[in-house]
This record gives structure tokens, sequence and C-alpha cells, in this order.
């Protein structure tokens, strides 16, 4: 009876497939007025379609007639309308042209699912008017985000903290660098609130409350160095930034040696991020295979979903020096049931001068035997060949860098795992390159 029992899940699996691709074809064939009419129009002009008509109550609007006249246009499944049951993160893909630089690809983002989108605006007319609905344009003027207004000088820590993820903990000084940096307004370059028009400091603490994601890489720029996705503009509630390449997801079977590469620059974030020279700790709390990408030239690993990153001072902590500042912070490894997920304290994250997060969060679920995504275990270092297997190292460095067995381990777990990688990834380009 067992015996036949992968022939009737074959079967059924069979079964299932054909009645998806049937299912899909009826839908074509239900939408077909639809699906031409979506290949006919460019829907990104449409203000209503970016919610460009809520605006203030948007993430910006310096992309606007880039939209306006027809510089950006989806790719070919990002125009049927009816494929958006599938798209819940509301991320699409698309084409800018310039002129003189051709075209080339972008990543449009609404920076939420609809209900979310819808949660915001009911959120805004319940502090507004009390109730679930109501004029929004008018509602974002009897909100926090416009009592913070032109005779404000600056943006500080206890007008926003705990916003979100961003702000947290924020300083006077990460606060400075976001107005400063901030992309939506022509006069950028000022801390200064009052040089904003209100409705740009009103898109500004929006944007701040509901999904920082422009913000950070806005005040932490890929020009600069920093391991994000560019940011190029906004119109209405639609974000559009550089795109980047394959997600890691894609990776996750290439060649050892690629695999190794990977790894390597997964660490070398993990330490940029945590120590640099600007003082600021940027703790990485949703670490999965979809939220890095690789570029299809240069094999760079980014970081391409920003939303939720805590920004710590540490030049702040060092001089306020709260209780056991000066102590290290250990991450504590648990058991999950569920995939990529970590387990941490915000509150330790900001009051803590050395924290390993970082490095516990890129082992536990992108590199170790711990890390599950998409129903497969085994992480991006999964079935090294036998030479480094019997070895012993890599799995060792692996192991205590996710669920360290001595006090600080995973500290030096994580440097000598990033001088290891380095060692595999030269060793591979040398044995390439005869």
């Amino acid at each position: 009876m067992l015996r036949f029992l992968p022939l009737k899940l074959g079967r059924l699996y069979r079964c299932l497939k054909l009645l998806l691709v049937v299912g899909l074809f009826v839908i074509l064939l239900m939408n077909t007025h639809n699906l031409f009419a979506s290949f006919q129009k460019n829907e990104l002009t449409d203000r209503r379609f970016i919610n460009l008509n809520k605006c203030p109550a948007c993430f910006g609007t310096s992309w606007c007639r880039k939209f306006m006249n027809g510089q950006v246009s989806f790719e070919t499944w990002g125009r049927l309308r009816f494929l958006d049951v599938f798209n819940v993160k509301n991320v699409y893909f698309a084409q800018y042209g310039e002129p003189r630089e051709g075209t080339r690809r972008v990543v449009l983002k609404r920076l939420g699912s609809n209900q979310e989108l819808a949660e915001i605006d009911q959120k805004i007319c319940k502090r507004a008017t009390g109730r679930p609905r109501c004029d929004l344009i008018q509602a974002m003027y009897k909100t926090e985000f416009a009592r913070i207004n032109g005779d404000v000088r600056l943006l500080t820590p206890e007008v926003v903290e705990g916003w979100s993820d961003l702000v947290h903990c924020p300083s006077q000084r990460l606060l400075d660098r976001v107005v400063r940096r901030y992309a939506e307004t022509k006069d950028s370059g000022s801390f200064l609130l009052k040089n904003l028009k209100d409705t740009e400091r009103m898109q500004l603490l929006m944007t701040l409350a509901f999904n920082p994601e422009p913000l950070v890489l806005q005040s932490f720029p890929s020009d600069e160095g920093w391991p994000f996705a560019k940011y190029l503009g906004a119109c209405g509630r639609m974000v559009a930034v550089n795109y980047v390449g394959e997600e890691l997801w894609s990776f996750y079977n290439a060649p050892w040696e690629k695999r190794v590469d990977l790894a390597r620059q997964l660490m070398d974030i993990a330490e940029q991020l945590t120590n640099n020279d600007f003082e600021f700790a940027l703790y990485l709390l949703d670490v999965s295979f979809d939220n890095f990408a690789v570029g299809p030239r240069d094999g760079k690993v980014i970081v391409v979903d920003a939303e939720n990153v805590l920004v710590a001072d540490k030049r702040l902590i060092k001089q306020n020096k709260p209780e056991s500042y000066d102590v290290w912070y250990e991450s504590r490894f648990e058991e999950c049931d569920r995939e990529a997920c970590l387990s941490f304290s915000k509150d330790s994250l900001c009051s803590r001068v050395t924290v390993d997060h970082n490095y516990y969060a890129v082992c536990q679920n992108l590199l170790s035997r711990y890390a599950t995504w998409r129903g497969t275990t085994g992480g991006l270092l999964h079935d090294p060949p036998a030479h480094i297997a019997k070895d012993g190292q890599l799995v060792t460095l692996l192991d205590e860098c996710t669920r360290p067995q001595k006090r600080y381990g995973r500290f030096q777990a994580a440097k000598e795992l990033r001088e290891y990688l380095t060692q595999l990834a030269a060793a591979s380009s040398s044995a390439t390159a005869r």
C-alpha cells in the first residue's frame, strides 16, 4: 500500500498544477478586455493610481514630473492589475527612461500592503475627526504631522521616539542627519525644519511613522558606501529605488565558490553596520533571503528591504552611560517554528556600545544549518566540498556564531568566520586564475 503513495502524491501534484494553469487561463479569458487595456495604458501617469491625490499624506513628490511625463512604466507583468492579488507587498519592476541615458530597470514600492495603507488612512482620520473615514488632506493638518510646524526649529528625539524602528531611540545627531539628507525637498542640506515647506514636513513625518525605509536609504546612501539600494525619488505613495539584481535566494544552489563570496560579503555587511567611523550602529531586525539582492555585474550584495533597521548612536550611549552600557550584549539563540525569526531586545540594542546582533542575524538566518527559508534548511553554506567538511572548521565557526557555547563566543567566532571566508574566497580566485 505504502509503495503506491508516492505515485498518488505525484498524480495529485500534477492535477493541482493543471488546475492552477486552467484557473489562470480562465482568469485571462475573463479579463481579456482589461488585459488589452492594461498594455495600452501607462497607469503610472494616473494621479489616483499612485495616490498623488492623497498628498501630503504621502511619501513625496520629487519624481512626479517623471511619472506624469510617462518616463516610468511597468514591465510586462506589472501592467496586469488582476495579478496584484499575488503582489501582497506592492513591489513592482518598472523601466525608467531618460532621453540621453536610455532606459534602466527600477523598483517601485508602495511601502506597505493595501491593508496597511488603508489602516494609515483610518488612523489619520480617527486622530483628526474621530471617524475612520474623512477628507484625508484636511485631516492631515489636524494631526501631529502638522503640529510640528515652521515655528519648530529642530526635529527632536522626544517628539518622534518610538514612531518606528529607525527612531526607536533617536539621537539629535541622527535626526539632524535625516532632515539634512531628506531628498523630497528642493532645498535639502539643512537640518532646520523651518527650511521645509509645510507639506514637505508632513510627508517626512508620515514616512518616518509609517515606513522609514526611504529615510534609511537617504540618510545612509549607497553613494557613500553604505550597503543599501539607491533611493531615486517618490510620487504620491509610490517610491522608486535602484534595481540591484536577483534576490539572494536565487543563489542558494549556486556553485560553492560563489556562495562563499556571498557569505563573506554578508559578514562584511554585518561588521560595517555594527562598527563604522560614524559611530552609528544599524541593526537589521528583519533578515531573510528576500531582503538582500546581488548585483549582476559586480556580484555585490546589497540590502534591499530597510524598513526594519534600528539605528543606535554609539556616541550618545558613551556620553550618557546608561546602566551596563559598556557590558558586551550577546543576542540569545532561541528555537523557533517560523522562518527567519530572531530574538532581540530593542532597549538593549539602544543602550549598549558593543552588540553582536548583526552577526547573530546573518549567521542564524542566512548562513548556518539553522537557517530555514521556503521550506529549505541548511543555509547558504550548505553542502561544502568534502575537504572543507572534513576539516570541520567552517561548521564549528557557524555553530558558535549562531548558538555560542562560550561567553562572548559569537564575537570571536564572527571575526574568525570573516577571516576564514576571506581565505576560502581568495583560494577560489587563485584556483580560477590558474
